[in-house]
């Protein structure tokens, strides 16, 4: 099959600001007596894994809006997360007693919790200082200001202290906003605004989705277009899509994520708007397009959306503690071993080439120089497969065994999960440009540790 390109946090959105157009808010108002009956009590929940992602975080159906409600609510916290039931889309035979909004109820319902997301970034380019703006889309969860979008929108934010986030209502209003927290692994971010009885989505049951169904897309196509509504029907459910881009230190990156496919037109600027279902409920966050394949056939109609019940405990998380709570990790960076050292005799796996003091891998006796090829029972051959089994098999504080390669002999290590937060990040990414500036400089850019390192890109775990 062949490669495709996607918008991604380099090309998602449009080089400039949004204009000085404003659109109007309807006067036309979505009639309470549209409200679909209460779902009926029956069916298996769907369970929906995501490949890559760092915990089974939001992926079982159902989940109710009393659950969502206490997790974000405390005795000094009040902020509220809806949910609604929607009636189960028939198959076979649609009878219409769910009684569906038009998409003009839809778009008049739903316009004032739709925002659109400006990352204003400045640049000292041959002495000339230039500002640009990076242009997204976004809504609102709750009344007191707290508003999803996609990571990569506001990507440029996380580490940069003079990079400033904009948001904008369709009435005109604009708030500055500051990054609660992101999640990168599944490209999810919550911004906050000071903000009060703002109008909030209220979030659906993506597990009841079935191919064929209408969804409707709010967002800002090329920053430009503004609150544009645009309309398709869900073309595939469960799809894997993988998005590459670079970290801060240049490296190429990838994230492979779960997403329903739809034709429902989605362009940059769209990038982490909200796809309802025809009932009004946000049953997706717009993610991303295949544009052009790697052979030059261009594409069109097909889009990609995060499920929502993929995201809703991540987002639920991101309020709370601004990160996403019981991610394993190791506190190591590992690299692929390449084909040409395959050939050699050298065992694939993930090659470790450096450990976090302090780290439960270094608790574990993990050297730089092991070849990891299994956690307990599954086995490893790269990096990704590292990431994919920690993803999917283990939560901070689980205990494993780890199969390495070290000088040519099989040694088993125990070790226990650390969680991923950032403490543990900072303190790998920290000690590890340290360690790596000096070995650049001792060993002029081209050997590690004294002999030629024969492995690929480097990855955090």
């Amino acid at each position: 099959m062949d490669e495709f390109n996607f918008y991604n946090s380099e090309n998602d959105g449009y080089r400039g600001g949004f204009g000085d157009y404003v659109d109007p808010i309807p006067t036309t108002s979505f009639q309470p007596g549209m409200q679909p009956p209460k779902k009926k009590k029956g069916g298996a929940a769907k369970v929906i894994a995501l490949v890559l992602a760092c915990t089974l975080v939001g992926g079982s159906a159902g989940v109710g809006g009393a659950y969502l409600y206490n997790r974000v609510t405390g005795p000094q916290n009040t902020t509220t997360i809806y949910e609604e039931d929607r009636p189960q889309v028939r198959t076979v035979v649609n009878t219409n007693n769910g009684q569906p909004m038009t998409p003009e109820q839809l778009y008049a319902a739903n316009l004032a919790s739709c925002v659109g997301i400006t990352v204003n970034t400045t640049q000292n380019i041959w002495g000339q200082i230039t500002t640009s703006a990076a242009s997204g889309s976004g809504f609102v969860l709750s009344q007191d200001g707290y508003i999803a979008t996609n990571y990569h929108v506001i990507e440029g934010a996380v580490n940069n202290s003079d990079v400033t986030i904009q948001v904008s209502f369709a009435n005109g209003d604009k708030y500055d906003a500051k990054l609660v927290g992101g999640e990168k692994d599944n490209d999810v971010a919550v911004l906050k605004i000071e903000a009060t009885g703002l109008t909030r989505v209220t979030l659906g049951d993506s597990s009841k989705l079935v191919v064929g169904e209408s969804v409707y897309a709010i967002g800002n196509p090329l920053g430009e277009l503004t609150y544009s509504l645009t309309d398709g029907l869900v073309s595939a459910l469960d799809r894997l899509i993988t998005t590459t881009g670079t970290d801060e230190n240049g490296r190429q990156t990838s994230t492979t994520l779960n997403v329903l496919q739809t034709n429902c037109a989605i362009n940059p600027g769209n990038s982490g708007g909200p796809l309802f279902d025809s009932y009004g409920n946000v049953i997706g966050i717009t993610t991303a397009k295949y544009t052009q394949s790697s052979s030059g056939v261009t594409a069109e109609g097909l889009g990609f959306a995060l499920p929502i019940n993929d995201v809703k405990e991540i987002l639920a998380d991101l309020i709370e503690h601004g990160y996403v709570t019981g991610k394993p990790y190791m506190g190591v960076q590992v690299m692929n071993v390449s084909e040409e050292a395959q050939r050699y005799g050298i065992t694939a796996g993930a090659a470790v080439s450096y450990v976090a003091e302090g780290s439960c891998a270094q608790k574990a006796g993990l050297q730089v120089n092991d070849i990891i090829t299994a956690i307990d029972d599954t086995a490893i051959d790269s990096s990704s497969a590292l990431t994919a089994a920690l993803s999917t098999n283990y939560k901070a504080g689980d205990k494993a065994v780890l199969t390495v390669i070290r000088n040519q002999q099989e040694v088993k290590l125990n070790i226990t999960f650390d969680e991923k937060n950032a403490e543990t990040e900072a303190n790998n990414q920290q000690q590890n440009n340290q360690q790596q500036s000096s070995q650049d400089s001792q060993n002029n850019g081209g050997y590690y540790g004294g002999y030629q390192w024969p492995f690929g890109n480097m990855f955090p775990w």
